[in-house]
């Protein structure tokens, strides 16, 4: 049986291995993609937002999440809680209606769906018969009510979902109350609006599209009051005490009914176009809130003149002379109303509006003279402006938390302060066991700084690089210019704006030193800023300096994007990160990479053209170095550039196939020394590796041309202190990978501290390796004499690493898509490889280090590769044998804005972009788990309607 074992197969690193290594997806951050529906329970205080993929999302107080999914992935149309109970029913675009439920499970309470049903009618009848168009679940708990396009009214028992023919109101039951003059066959068409009265569960109001309303009286199944509208209906609301009711209509006007016992056939009290003369649009939703002062609150959503605002998403708020129409970026999708929901209280009170649109959660004080808007401390808009690059970074001193939080914080002097008012639930998760920041850089130039310590993203700070250049739009105009007499009184609300001024200001590289502050930001038209964290607001010169990467060749004409405009003379910063220098590359094409050593304050960045090295304490550029191959006129193009050669696209494809064709006859027609040279190479790697765990199948690698396009395209740059010269003395250095497969190695001579100021950086070229397969570098690592990796500058003067060993020899591990390859310094010379194992065109897209704990004891740690795959896959790769310890399926390898957006930390955890606004959060490392953990109160209604509470649940919500 031993032949048959692979080598290196060891139990006991198996045992390691699944006390180290787990993969979970965990929680999703961010807005929901494509929302439908929204819900909100005022008995739980927890809100359900519904999306078009059949999702259901439960969020309560910070860090109560619940997440469900409707196997059909159908649109999620409405939600509606079951009255004083830990249940909803979501009603699907195919008409099913599914009942959920929190329930405990092993000690854990989840989101779970109990039953599901379909309407249906009579043989023969049309679907419009049971299309649901209107749900109410009564407050007996026992039933719900069913309208439908047909008119008819269908009574469900729960949690059955049973019908109860018996109880059906249907059309003609309905008309048989209604004057004969309003009556016609189509008065009854489509049921709109269905609402219990607030003091009697026995009568509910049936609204219907064409204007007519009645009140039924369920004990005795008739119509007890008719009132006849001359509008379209669009929605119906209750007034508190029962005695008036509002109805909205297609024309933009609402009208007061009242309800007495004494007049079965009321008349309107007041019929009001709010924005009329003109046509206006529909009214789709209202509020009519009671307040202790006498004056209502009317809150409604449309009615806008349509002529002139006709394309604005604008929700309402009127409160005696005050009055504000809040306009959103993005169409509004549901609100309700947060306000007393006490039985015994006399007014409504309201606190809070929450208003969900189709890119963003918008919540309004309405306590707060000026009605202000509350920062929401999850379902945060990444989105606001395109996300183009992320960036992680682990365990931040307290000191520079705290200093980003008040920078923040003066930030966010025009939110609300009220506590967060959707606080059903309790959070129990522990505390986070470090501070760690999510950046994202955006389209529109700015930078956000996330909160990703704990199941909530919460936005800490928002740095913007625009004022430092001159674009079409002045950063100091007012986003709201509003006067006084303006009609209607429009405010824009809401962080989305998907429109950037100019498509140049994009961030697409952020570097982050959490020891000194220093942040370095690149961008789409070859800038590099450097910056540092400054409390006060500043104003000063931001001095400029000009990388020239074509200085050296001739013969080349950039076709992209000039570069941006910058300021003269001094600019104003906020508090927080204030750029100081700017390096513009030229050409100024996309920076691909960028890296930031605050210990001998360099900064080094490469594009498509080549890469350069930037002294910011001198403010004085060091090198620059050209990787453009003569075949590379893609890369002067630039990435906004819209024309492209067919011609050389498709002589291109022809060579790589001529190619592949002619290797594989020198393959097949290979002379005897090949195969000697074969077996050579193969003794030789037996003999290295006998602890290293062989793969069973190998791809083959075929060598790229140089004439391929973007060969000069620098992928990575890395500073190390390491052996480049000789084995006796280490020094500074600068390695830069390219997408050719070409690595750079750069002597670096940085002045000692005391001089440092007096004498220039000096650089000079000490290596050059030619990958023989040429496949793009995509990441480069110095192993120490332990084997370690290097630490990030300042760990070790901060005493949060040990010292890198410097007396045994080092290791180079440079990481190309197809293959690992380690080599010895300072000789370079290869040791060892790993080629990827996959039949199926496998590459590697991303690459880090991470550090995995043991779940079992603290005592051990190990550093790994942590790899991702452009199939989606996530591979753990051993350091320094480069033994592949586990594969995790991730990320579908159609996703690719998923793969490419995929980011990893420190101690294996990750995020990548499930939607443009959501980032699904997982890990692979049993001992770093982030995940929801909440406590909820059952509610548990005694006979007489008086409230208990049960004792709490404890929830581990895990993603489907």
């Amino acid at each position: 049986m031993r032949r048959f074992l692979r080598p290196g197969h060891d139990p006991v690193r198996e045992r390691l291995k699944r006390d180290l290594f787990q993969f979970n997806k965990t929680v999703e951050h961010g807005f929901p993609h494509q929302p439908s529906a929204l819900g909100y329970s005022p008995f739980l205080r927890l809100m359900a937002i519904g999306t078009r993929s059949g999702a259901i999302k439960l969020y309560g107080a910070p860090g109560v999440e619940f997440m469900g999914l409707h196997e059909e992935n159908n649109t999620v149309m409405q939600i509606h809680f079951i009255p004083d109970q830990c249940q909803l029913v979501t009603l699907l675009d195919d008409n099913s209606l599914h009942l959920w439920s929190l329930k405990q499970h092993s000690g854990a309470s989840e989101l779970r769906e109990e039953h599901r049903f379909t309407l249906k009618g009579p043989p023969g009848s049309p679907p419009s018969a049971t299309q649901v168009t209107a749900v109410l679940p009564h407050s007996s708990r026992e039933v719900l009510y069913l309208g439908t396009e047909s008119g008819n009214i269908f009574v469900v028992e729960l949690p059955s979902f049973r019908v109860l023919e018996d109880r059906t109101i249907t059309s003609e039951a309905v008309l048989q109350r209604v004057p004969e003059d309003y009556c016609n066959r189509r008065s009854c068409e489509l049921v709109e609006a269905l609402r219990e009265h607030p003091k009697n569960p026995d009568q509910i109001l049936i609204g219907y599209s064409r204007g007519l309303i009645v009140l039924w009286d369920l004990q005795n199944n008739k119509v007890t009051h008719h009132f006849l509208g001359s509008q379209q209906l669009e929605n119906l609301y209750w007034q508190r005490d029962g005695s008036k009711f509002i109805s909205c209509h297609y024309d933009g006007s609402y009208t007061q009914w009242p309800v007495s016992s004494d007049n079965r056939h009321p008349e309107p009290l007041e019929n009001f176009v709010p924005y009329g003369p003109f046509p206006c649009k529909a009214i789709s939703k209202i509020y009519w809130q009671t307040t202790k002062n006498g004056l209502p609150y009317i809150i409604f959503q449309g009615g806008m003149p349509r002529a002139s605002y006709g394309d604005r998403h604008s929700i309402s708020v009127v409160h005696g002379s005050q009055q504000t129409a809040f306009d959103f970026t993005s169409r509004v999708i549901d609100f309700f109303i947060i306000f007393s929901s006490e039985p015994t209280a006399e007014f409504d009170d309201p606190s809070a509006m929450v208003v969900l649109a189709e890119e963003e959660l918008v919540v309004i004080d309405l306590k707060t003279a000026g009605w202000p808007a509350v920062h929401p401390p999850y379902l945060a808009s990444l989105h606001c402006s395109a996300i183009t690059c992320s960036h992680h970074v682990s365990n931040i001193p307290l000191k520079l938390w705290e200093r980003i939080i008040s920078a923040g914080s003066k930030q966010n002097i025009h939110y609300s302060s009220m506590p967060w008012p959707i606080d059903g639930g309790t959070n129990i998760a522990p505390d986070p066991p470090q501070r760690d920041l999510l950046l994202t850089g955006h389209e529109d130039g700015t930078v956000r700084f996330w909160d990703a310590s704990g199941v909530c993203l919460h936005l800490l700070y928002k740095l913007s690089t625009v004022r430092v250049f001159l674009t079409d739009a002045d950063p100091n105009d007012n986003m709201n210019p509003l006067g006084e007499d303006e009609w209607p009184p429009l405010r824009k609300v809401g962080t989305f704006d998907p429109y950037s001024d100019d498509p140049r200001l994009g961030i697409q590289k952020i570097y982050l030193c959490k020891y000194s502050g220093y942040l370095a930001v690149a961008g789409t038209a070859g800038q590099v800023l450097v910056m540092e964290l400054n409390d006060e607001d500043a104003e000063h010169v931001v001095d400029h300096a000009e990388a020239d990467l074509l200085q050296d060749q001739e013969g080349y004409r950039w076709k992209g994007h000039e570069k941006l405009k910058t300021r003269d003379g001094p600019v104003r910063f906020e508090a927080g990160f204030q750029p100081f220098v700017l390096v513009q590359c030229q050409p100024p094409a996309v920076v691909t990479s960028l890296a930031l050593h605050s210990e001998w304050k360099l900064v080094a960045f490469g594009t498509s053209h080549g890469f350069g090295l930037f002294d910011h304490q001198q403010k004085r550029l060091v090198f620059v170095k050209c990787t453009l191959h003569p075949s590379d006129q893609l890369a002067l193009e630039g990435p906004l550039s819209r024309v492209k050669s067919l011609k050389k696209s498709l002589r291109q494809s022809f060579r790589r196939i001529r190619r592949s064709r002619v290797s594989g006859r020198k393959r097949r027609g290979g002379s005897g020394n090949a195969s000697e040279v074969q077996e050579a190479n193969a003794k030789f790697d037996q003999d290295t590796l006998q602890e290293m765990e062989l793969a069973p199948v190998q791809r083959k690698i075929e060598a790229r041309s140089a004439e391929d396009s973007f060969t000069g395209f620098v992928r990575t740059l890395y500073f190390a202190d390491t052996f480049l010269r000789d084995s006796s003395r280490h020094c500074p250095s600068l390695w830069a990978g390219t997408n050719g497969g070409t690595v750079y190695a750069f002597c670096l001579r940085v002045p000692p501290a005391e001089r440092r100021m007096d004498e220039p950086v000096r650089a000079e070229q000490a290596k050059e390796i030619q990958l023989m397969h040429r496949a793009p570098v995509v990441g480069i690592l110095v192993l120490d004499g332990r084997s370690n990796p290097l630490p990030e500058p300042l760990e070790v003067a901060h005493d949060l690493s040990k010292s890198p060993d410097m007396q045994g020899s080092h290791q180079l591990l440079v990481v190309s898509e197809e293959q690992f390859k380690v080599f010895t310094l300072p000789k370079v010379s290869s040791k060892l490889k790993l080629k990827l194992t996959a039949l199926e065109g496998c590459r590697v897209r991303k690459v880090t280090v991470a550090n995995f704990g043991s779940c079992k004891t603290d005592d051990y740690s190990e550093n790994d590769l942590a790899v991702l795959t452009n199939l989606g896959d996530i591979q753990i790769i051993s350091l320094p044998f480069l033994k592949l310890q586990i594969r995790y399926p991730c990320i579908r390898k159609e996703d690719v804005s998923g793969i490419a957006s995929c980011v990893f930390t420190k101690y294996g955890q990750g995020f990548y972009l499930i939607s443009p606004s959501e980032f699904e959060r997982f890990s692979l490392s049993t001992k770093w788990l982030v995940e929801p953990r909440c406590v909820v109160d059952m509610p548990e209604v005694t006979s007489n309607n008086h409230v208990h509470n049960k004792s709490g649940m404890e929830n581990a919500v895990r993603k489907s």
